[in-house]
């Protein structure tokens, strides 16, 4: 199962797109505090967030309570940054990948992306162009480790295959 991490995300629109994106392909989200928005289920609720409860939703106080709680995120994490040395497509992905993705208006903190220095990744884009949006690069990022590997759990075609 893949593991998306949210560090420190700050826009609430975001975080639901990605909520969505992890219901759509079974994927785990974890979100790492501080948070821009609350997520209580009376929040959630009012948002009409009304695939919430299909998406596993883990909390952490930072990333050392993530990795305390999981140490194996750390044998399987890929880091995305647009100041990666190189593209997504070189990634690896395996079907228990933890993907991170940092906060919109920072991005991941240095001193993290040093320690994962061998595995950060970026999505290509042209020079002009600062990143693209939060939830558009998770979306791409997770379909990427899925397509890597066979699309597990996952129905493959539509109601159109039938007749």
């Amino acid at each position: 199962m893949l593991h998306i991490v949210l560090v420190e995300p700050e826009i609430p629109q975001n975080c639901g797109n990605i909520a969505r994106t992890c219901a759509a392909t079974g994927s785990q989200l974890h979100l790492v505090r501080p948070l821009g928005f609350d997520i209580s289920e009376k929040a959630v609720r009012r948002a009409g967030l009304d695939y919430w409860h299909l998406v596993d939703v883990f909390d952490y106080e930072d990333l050392e309570d993530l990795f305390r709680r999981h140490p194996e995120a750390a044998q399987e994490a890929w880091l995305t940054t647009t100041k990666a040395p190189r593209s997504y497509q070189e990634a690896r992905f395996t079907p228990d990948s933890w993907l991170f993705f940092g906060k919109e208006t920072a991005g991941l903190p240095a001193d993290f992306r040093e320690r994962f220095r061998d595995r950060c990744i970026r999505l290509p884009m042209v020079n002009e162009a600062r990143s693209l949006n939060l939830s558009n690069t998770v979306a791409v990022c997770v379909y990427e480790a899925l397509r890597q590997n066979g699309f597990p759990g996952l129905q493959g075609t539509g109601e159109m295959a039938q007749g």
